[in-house]
């Protein structure tokens, strides 16, 4: 019995460990493939619905027992071991890092025996309706007559916006290190064989970065300077998550906000909470739960090192659940939102996941007082909504909506690659009104170029859209940069979008049709493939890989197949791609 009753919190810490590798989404809710290797393992075929009822009733009971707790987690260290999911280091240490909260979060949750053997056994055994239907409320006010935008007039004011993401510090990185190990992060033990090792600079492997390059690319940046604002969207740890500590992220906070202070320190500097700041990673519990496993650590040593860039009113936000507004200039509003509060990998969210921490309802309360004075808001967040639990994905798209001539602007990171993700009107699915800017890492992980971007927007002067124009994307070539290693490595231009796509300016409308224009010019496609990948990927786009890349540009909201039903071939539908978060 005992094998059945802990299967749940090896599946689970194993989801989240999966943060570490490539993963899949916005598709119809499945099995994930390592849960069905433990369940073939394991006989779920052979269970049935009263057995798994049962077994799972036990385990709520057990589960609040602190013997049993132990039992469970032995246990899980034991399954992730005999499967092969990882190495028995790995194991031993991941499991030792998220049982409390996990199991913690279990006990608390809202799931019970019926949902999770509607899971397991089927929907004749129950629903598994975790992220099911709950609706935002709107202010009883009309939506303002949409006024589509129109390029500025020559000789208006730009603003140049940085954009920096995903920065993955490894402070074990070691030049010269193994590129092939069995751990889910290479590049930090010598090499067993006589193979190359890691490049000084970073490498093309399932690697992050030196601390290092990370200073290379904040020179290099600040000279290219100034900018009106600088956008950071998180993720400063390295995908080490089997061996970390609280000492240890607030170790890599305090860093490497210190160099961004030491380099563009002078500049307006917003940032955003990633899912890697926390241990366990993913691990971001709403303000309700409070005591030693609340996020209070991770908070208030964000808004001890930010004070000097943010208000106090964004940082009382902050402080409390991890996102904040703050005005930006004259007529311009900047909303930095926690999206582990819509991530599927928040373990936490198990507990309650209608509008964790209220976040979403305070969106549209700043959004709906910024439309009464007449302000712009930009959104910049790490997870971008089109991969998040549909439920909270669905509503944002229909704040997107409602807030379209208000909303000038929306940024986000987490996938490592270069892309975007379109909104439509609701009504008819046709009309593109938003597009989620989706910028590519700072971090090697995995096989990439290390890479940053900035925005032409639309300055600041009355009448101003506030929306980009252009955007350009920088990278450092590893196989140049590592060639001579002596020398400070150059981050020349890969691309600016306007030019490259022959996009006339860079409007929504402007990317529905390169969408549009992707379908029937496969060397346009086979561009945006090369870029997507910060100008180094290895194998082509074809057939499945283009439609399935299509239609997550497309759409702005999980789980729906509505804007894809032309990409898709009959009886084929395609839904999942890789990240690497």
């Amino acid at each position: 019995m005992y094998d059945m009753r802990g299967l749940l919190v090896p599946v689970l810490i194993l989801s989240s460990l999966g943060s570490t590798f490539p993963i899949t989404d916005k598709g119809p809710p499945t099995l994930p493939s390592h849960v069905q290797h433990v369940g073939a393992q394991y006989g779920w075929h052979n269970l049935s619905c009263p057995i798994c009822k049962i077994l799972f009733s036990v385990l709520d009971i057990s589960l609040e027992v602190e013997s049993n707790q132990e039992a469970v987690a032995e246990l899980a260290e034991r399954v992730c071991r005999e499967l092969r999911l990882a190495e028995p280091s790995v194991c031993q240490q991941t499991v030792q890092i998220f049982k409390k909260d996990m199991i913690t979060a279990w006990v608390m949750s809202m799931l019970r025996p019926s949902e999770i053997c509607g899971l397991l056994v089927g929907a004749e055994c129950g629903t598994w309706d975790i992220g099911s239907d709950w609706n935002i409320t709107f202010p009883p006010k009309p939506k303002p007559p949409v006024v589509p935008p129109v390029p500025p007039a020559p000789g208006s004011p730009v603003s140049r916006v940085l954009f920096l993401t995903d920065l993955h510090w490894d402070r074990d990185y070691l030049p010269g290190g193994s590129l092939n190990c069995q751990e889910p992060l290479c590049c930090r033990n010598p090499p067993t064989d006589n193979r190359t090792g890691a490049g000084y600079w970073g490498t093309y492997s399932k690697c992050d970065l030196p601390l290092h390059t990370i200073q290379s690319l904040l020179r290099h940046v600040s000279a290219q300077g100034p900018y009106q604002a600088v956008y950071w969207t998180g993720d400063i740890p390295a995908h080490n998550v089997w061996q970390q500590t609280r000492a240890n992220q607030l170790d890599a906070l305090k860093t490497v906000t210190g160099l961004i202070q030491k380099y563009l320190g002078t500049m307006p500097i917003y940032p955003a909470v990633g899912n890697h700041e926390s241990t366990p990673v993913n691990s971001f519990p709403p303000p309700y739960v409070q005591g030693n496993l609340s996020s209070h650590w991770l908070y208030h040593s964000m808004a001890q090192e930010w004070h000097q860039w943010l208000p106090e009113s964004a940082l009382k936000t902050l402080r409390t659940a991890g996102f904040y507004t703050v005005q930006t200039g004259p007529r311009l509003r900047l909303v930095s939102l926690n999206m582990n509060f819509c991530a599927v990998e928040n373990f936490w969210l198990l507990i309650n996941y209608t509008d964790p921490a209220g976040q979403l309802q305070w969106l549209v309360q700043v959004l709906q007082e910024a439309e009464e004075k007449g302000e712009k808001v930009h959104i910049i967040g790490h997870i971008p909504p089109g991969s998040c639990m549909k439920s909270w994905s669905w509503n944002y798209y229909r704040i997107v909506n409602r807030y379209e001539g208000t909303i000038a602007g929306q940024f986000f990171g987490h996938t490592h690659v270069d892309e975007f993700e379109m909104f439509y009107d609701e009504e008819t699915l046709t009309r593109p009104v938003s597009v989620a800017f989706i910028s590519p890492s700072v971090t090697t992980f995995i096989n990439l170029n290390p890479g940053y971007r900035v925005y032409q927007i639309d300055g600041e002067y009355p009448g101003s859209s506030h929306m980009v124009l252009d955007h350009e994307t920088y990278i450092l070539n590893l196989t140049e940069a590592n060639a001579q290693p002596t020398l400070e490595p150059r981050w020349p231009l890969l691309y600016s979008a306007r030019k490259t796509y022959g996009m006339k300016s860079a409007f929504p409308a402007d990317w529905d049709l390169l969408i549009h224009t992707f379908l029937q010019d496969d060397k346009l496609f086979q561009t945006f493939w090369y870029l997507h990948h910060k100008g180094h990927v290895d194998e082509v786009c074809r057939e499945n890989c283009k439609t399935t890349l299509l239609c997550a540009l497309r759409t702005g909201r999980s789980s729906d197949p509505e804007l894809c039903k032309d990409l898709l071939l009959p009886g084929k539908p395609v839904w999942q791609r890789k990240k690497f978060c």
